[in-house]
């Protein structure tokens, strides 16, 4: 199964409840923090909604 590394990149200060609550469940806290979550379509729509503060990219699988 593919995954996706999210990072934070900016601050939820200022930012609606339910965007705080979106990056929350990504499992971020801090600004540079990350995390690899499984690619799916639930994963994509929460990154979707806070796309403008986090980063994502695909993590490469090592067969081995």
């Amino acid at each position: 199964m593919s995954q996706i590394k999210v990072t934070l990149r900016k601050s939820t200060a200022g930012t609606p409840n339910v965007q705080r609550l979106t990056v929350q469940s990504l499992g971020l806290r801090r600004i540079d923090s990350c995390n690899v979550l499984p690619d799916n379509p639930a994963i994509r729509g929460m990154i979707h909604k806070v796309r403008h503060l986090v980063e994502a990219e695909p993590v490469e699988e090592n067969q081995g």
